[in-house]
């Protein structure tokens, strides 16, 4: 029996690769982050106090372990893939790999985020495979499209320790160069990003709640003021009615008087 086309179409695909372990991993744990407000950014724009929240999680067996580090911001929806850096280790191999061929989109862009998911991953891997590898990988082409763009993502990347390489030269063809765990530097801009403990944050909630009183009880004073002042002054103008009112009738009865 001969083969159909469709049989033959279905031999000749590629087997599927298999899922990766913990595809459908959530976060567990969580940290409150506050970023400092900045000058407004010619490219991303205005740059407020924001806070944000640090959800993590991870897994371990013989053959791997994954960190899955992800950014949530209150009110605010982003897509399954953005906000989102999985570290995988393949211990068979002593090998790591850091984010996914799509690169790491973010947002909020430009306020410390990506330099600190980073900083946590290197963390993390330090603490206990020094000696493993860092799997070097293409760069997303989007990501050289803008010239600040692209400058800011090596700044991130070099930042960390991870080196990164052109193609004759070729902005849009870049990638990181493969270098050892015990390489990578750990670290973040304080000045752009803070870390709040669940202490610090009910404080700033308590102070913010005092202050809050403090301008109900003054704003209650202004306008108990301005109500007082809105007294006096129609006192005032009912007297100067009756002055003028005065007035006019002395003026009148003094003509009346002088032309009788």
């Amino acid at each position: 029996m001969t083969d159909t086309p469709a049989t033959e179409a279905t031999e000749q695909q590629p087997p599927e690769s298999p899922p990766l372990p913990w595809a459908d991993l959530t976060a567990e744990h969580f940290q409150l982050l506050r970023l400092a407000p900045l000058p407004t950014d010619r490219s991303t724009g205005a740059r407020p106090l924001r806070f944000v929240q640090l959800g993590y999680a991870e897994r371990h067996d013989k053959a791997n372990s994954l960190l899955r580090l992800e950014i949530l911001l209150p009110a605010q929806k982003v897509r399954k893939e953005q906000n989102r850096l999985d570290v995988r280790v393949d211990h068979e191999q002593h090998l790591v790999r850091i984010g996914d061929p799509a690169g790491l989109q973010l947002e909020p862009l430009n306020r410390g985020l990506g330099r600190y998911l980073l900083t946590q991953a290197v963390q993390w891997l330090q603490r206990k495979w020094s000696h493993y590898r860092v799997e070097g990988m293409a760069l997303p082409n989007k990501d050289a499209l803008n010239e600040d763009t692209r400058l800011r993502r090596d700044h991130v990347l070099r930042s960390v320790g991870i080196e990164v390489e052109y193609a004759d030269g070729q902005t849009l063809k870049a990638r990181t160069v493969e270098t050892s765990v015990g390489q990578l530097k750990g670290g973040w801009s304080n000045d752009k990003l803070q870390r709040v403990d669940m202490l610090e944050a009910a404080t700033l909630l308590q102070q913010a709640d005092q202050k809050l009183h403090e301008k109900d009880v003054q704003l209650r004073e202004r306008d108990e003021r301005v109500a007082k002042y809105r007294r006096e002054d129609s006192g005032l103008r009912f007297t100067i009615t009756c002055l003028v009112a005065f007035a006019v009738f002395q003026a009148g009865l003094l003509i009346w008087i002088a032309t009788r």
